[in-house]
């Protein structure tokens, strides 16, 4: 019975749901230092509390919540960020996040962008395939894509969101 071991087995699975938890985690205290710099600390402005409750969802522990929201309220540290994309096919995309360092962002998304068939756009260049609904940016026009484009669409979507910095991408392809 060489290398039956129990803890063998269950020192993977958390290993594997730790990692996953951790990229959610880093995410969404960026998305928390973000609001409570925007809020000044506030914790019953709107965008703080939303931010609370989604990280509450994910079931983030509390000391990590209140650590963001401590350090967000001492320095500026992170800041959104939103750029304007064409991938394949002509569709079009948003990318919306959080990051400590703008020059850097620009250039991994530029760079993922280029990778996978896409380029970035002026600002106002994809907006306006978009509107603002209750759960966020809705596409108000819709763009038909080949197979081979909508693999490649989907493809650049999982690069992106994998991306630190990267909170949603929001597309028009139908």
């Amino acid at each position: 019975m060489a290398g039956h071991s129990k803890w063998a087995k269950l020192k993977h699975q958390k290993a594997i749901t730790d990692a996953r938890k951790s990229k959610v985690f880093s995410k969404l205290v960026r998305f928390i230092a973000v609001e409570a710099k925007l809020a000044k600390g506030d914790r019953s402005a709107p965008g703080l509390r939303a931010a609370i409750e989604k990280a509450r969802a994910a079931n983030m522990p509390s000391e990590n919540i209140d650590r963001a929201i401590e350090k967000a309220a001492g320095s500026g540290e992170a800041e959104r960020v939103t750029y304007e994309a064409y991938g394949p096919g002509g569709a079009a995309l948003i990318i919306e996040g959080y990051t400590d360092n703008r020059n850097r962002t620009s250039q991994e998304i530029k760079h993922l962008l280029s990778l996978h068939g896409g380029s970035l756009a002026a600002p106002g260049a994809a907006m306006w395939a978009f509107t603002k609904g209750a759960e966020g940016l809705e596409p108000a026009t819709t763009v038909e894509l080949s197979d081979e484009d909508g693999q490649k669409l989907a493809d650049l979507v999982d690069v992106l969101e994998e991306n630190d910095d990267v909170n949603a991408v929001s597309t028009n392809a139908a």
